[in-house]
């Protein structure tokens, strides 16, 4: 009989937890569609609820290939559209009637309307991307898709308060300058770390974060803006360099959209810089600061820890799989993930200078 009823409660147990898979399932599937079909999905929406956003969307295209110089075609733009064709051509009659595009020969060109609203466009989408870097804890590989959303959302009124608020910044997270609110763009420059010679040591000023597959190489290896570098060996396929004390290899492909910067005669490539987390039990080092990388709120909460410049420390404790662990500083014991870790750069210590923890 006790194992009967042992039985049907692992099967109702089974069933339940069946059920749940099949929901979350279910719930994947919705946002998958969402995302793929998001703009065939928007036409269930009132026309012009929907008008803006690819009106927009599409000025940004525009823009980009110009920029890139080279020409766009009706059926370029066109394709990037999975709505109905009658739609299409709606939303292309409305953009020429504003001033916003000019058709000929099959080819579409921005006017200096059009290009100022790309533009504008362009400018809360970079600012949006800086707040989120600088005021939540949302992980970057989220940035742009979020503010891919939000530029269609926020007036220009909006997009001026945020501008004061972030400290009038001139450049969003990725290094991407961001347009001035009269549409004027600072020139990019630095060159692509693909070609550079072996010993060069230079700094990251850009990440391109299209496309995201190659986006997420780059960030996988924890490399950001600031980041200082030294190139240990440049092939035609691959190029080998370190950065914060990890040796790093890349494919040209995946490298090229990184840009930097030669340091200057005041910036100093230090040879022991390495990340928080490289310590392992026992160990003891000086911090030297905190990662570019590390902004806002989360900077604030580390330095308030105590994790300051010239600060001695050790671990002492890991936890399971060696995550968190407890750093000893200033006589305290504090607990940070490996994450955190990764955003504090310090010097190991050759002797034991324990005493003064």
């Amino acid at each position: 009989m006790i194992l009967v009823l042992n039985l049907e409660k692992l099967f109702a147990n089974l069933l339940d937890l069946t059920y749940l898979l099949i929901s979350l399932a279910i719930i994947l599937s919705v946002f998958y569609l969402l995302k793929k079909y998001q703009y065939s999905l928007l036409w269930l929406l009132p026309f012009k609820n929907i008008e803006k956003s690819i009106t927009e969307d599409l000025l940004k295209q525009l823009y980009n290939i110009t920029s890139s110089r080279k020409t766009a075609d009706f059926r370029m733009l066109s394709g990037t559209l999975k709505i109905p064709e009658r739609k299409k051509l709606k939303i292309f009659e409305s953009m020429t009637q504003k001033g916003l595009i000019q058709i000929s020969d099959n080819h579409v060109k921005l006017t200096e309307t059009g290009k100022n609203y790309a533009l504008s466009i362009i400018r809360i989408h970079r600012l949006w991307e800086k707040y989120l870097s600088e005021k939540t804890g949302f992980d970057k590989s989220l940035w742009h898709d979020l503010a891919e959303t939000k530029e269609h959302q926020l007036s220009r009124q909006e997009a001026e308060d945020l501008y004061e608020e972030l400290g009038r910044p001139r450049f969003d997270p990725h290094g991407d300058p961001i347009p001035t609110a009269l549409g004027e763009m600072i020139s990019e420059t630095g060159p692509s770390i693909v070609g550079i010679p072996k010993g060069t040591v230079a700094k990251i000023t850009h990440i391109e974060d299209e496309p995201k597959s190659v986006y997420r190489q780059i960030i996988k290896e924890k490399l950001h803006i600031g980041a200082h570098i030294k190139i240990l060996a440049s092939e035609d396929d691959y190029i080998t360099f370190e950065s914060e004390g990890q040796s790093i290899k890349l494919s040209t492909v995946v490298a090229s959209n990184i840009q930097v910067v030669l340091l200057t005669t005041q910036e100093v490539y230090q040879e022991g810089k390495v990340r928080l987390s490289s310590l392992i039990e026992g160990e003891h080092a000086t911090i030297l600061g905190i990662s570019s990388e590390c902004r806002g709120a989360n900077r604030r909460r580390l330095l308030d820890l105590g994790f300051i410049r010239g600060t001695l420390l050790t671990l002492e404790y890991m936890g399971p799989n060696q995550n968190p662990r407890a750093y000893r500083l200033r006589n305290t014991l504090i607990a940070l993930r490996n994450d955190q870790a990764d955003l504090i750069l310090i010097e190991k210590n050759r002797y034991d200078r324990t005493e003064s923890l």
